[in-house]
């Protein structure tokens, strides 16, 4: 291996854990999961939809849409007035659901 190869594997793996990263802090509250896990059960919910089975405000679920939107978790499609959110990576339910069954302690 030369340098060079040395130098972009290490680039790779440093954008990649990055990238993890940004993933796991985007999600790393409560409400949020409660978010990706309605996601998963369901496919497919509007903003409205989500508010009520979070039983939470519509301007605090949305910024937290917001969020997980513009790290790429999540997609949104318009339908008329209404807009419909959906796992962009589903692979981010598995992560909790791995979490969810690791043996801890409180």
């Amino acid at each position: 291996m030369t340098a060079d190869t040395i130098a972009t594997s290490n680039a790779k793996d440093v954008a990649k854990i990055e990238r993890i990263a940004d993933v796991l802090k985007a999600i790393a509250h409560p409400l949020r999961l409660g978010i990706v896990q309605l996601l998963d059960q369901y496919g497919r919910l509007s903003v409205t939809e989500l508010c009520d089975m979070l039983q939470s405000e519509q301007s605090l679920v949305s910024h937290h849409l917001q969020t997980m939107r513009q790290k790429g978790i999540l997609q949104v499609e318009r339908e008329g007035r209404s807009m419909y959110y959906s796992l962009r990576q589903l692979d981010v339910s598995r992560l909790i659901e791995c979490v969810e069954n690791c043996p801890y302690e409180v």
